[in-house]
């Protein structure tokens, strides 16, 4: 899942929604420094109430990574999207085909949930402008092995880009995987990719709701 799917839930409490975006959020500030469930578990019934759902937003993003990647669905689509990738790409054997199609499926679902009700998109990040950043780093470094810095100026970057909203257009949508595989450092996708992304955007909506099924085990 990414950010909306994982967050637009849990639009009551900002120290929530902030948890579940924070593995993914780490993914830019410091790669190094996973915050897994085991370690989020013990703050979840802490005397501090804004700890303690940060806490329970981690795990509630784990849980939901753990189930949804699972699915048989999700398998499937990847398997088409790498197959429509690689007429794209026909002569990459590297590991950008399989990378792309899993963020694909996954941002691709965002955007159909965004189409579906812009304005809860709206309602997202009016509470993430409500984040209290530094709250959250300080939540962040009691429970991780590995503190950071830069996490409460990332918060309001985040916020301010508001780059989500790109997700429903395919051009946008692009440039903003290209900030991805720059990140990764795997080569830059061509401007024919937006064919691509029309092709397979209608196949992870049409599949939304079966992406969106309960916990299988």
């Amino acid at each position: 899942m990414n950010y909306f799917a994982h967050g637009r839930r849990f639009l009551d409490d900002p120290c929530f929604l902030a948890g579940t975006a924070i593995p993914d959020w780490m993914n830019v500030v410091d790669r190094k420094a996973r915050l897994r469930s085991r370690r989020a578990a013990p703050f979840v019934d802490h005397s501090d109430p804004h700890l303690a759902a940060v806490a329970a937003g981690v795990m509630q993003h784990h849980h939901d990574d753990d189930w949804f990647h699972r699915t048989r669905v999700f398998a499937e689509l990847n398997l088409q999207l790498v197959a429509e990738i690689r007429q794209v790409l026909p002569a990459d054997d590297s590991m950008r085909p399989r990378f792309l199609a899993h963020v694909l499926v996954e941002l691709l679902l965002d955007a159909a949930l965004i189409e579906e009700d812009p304005q809860r998109l709206d309602h997202y990040y009016q509470v993430m402008d409500s984040v209290d950043g530094q709250l959250v780093e300080a939540a962040f470094n009691a429970m991780s092995p590995r503190p950071v810095q830069g996490l409460e100026r990332f918060i309001g970057l985040f916020s301010a880009e508001r780059f989500l909203y790109d997700y429903t257009d395919d051009g946008k949508l692009l440039r903003r995987l290209n900030q991805v595989m720059r990140r990764v450092k795997l080569p830059l996708l061509p401007d024919e990719t937006c064919d691509l992304l029309k092709t397979v955007r209608p196949l992870v909506r049409d599949r939304k709701e079966d992406l969106l099924t309960a916990d299988p085990s």
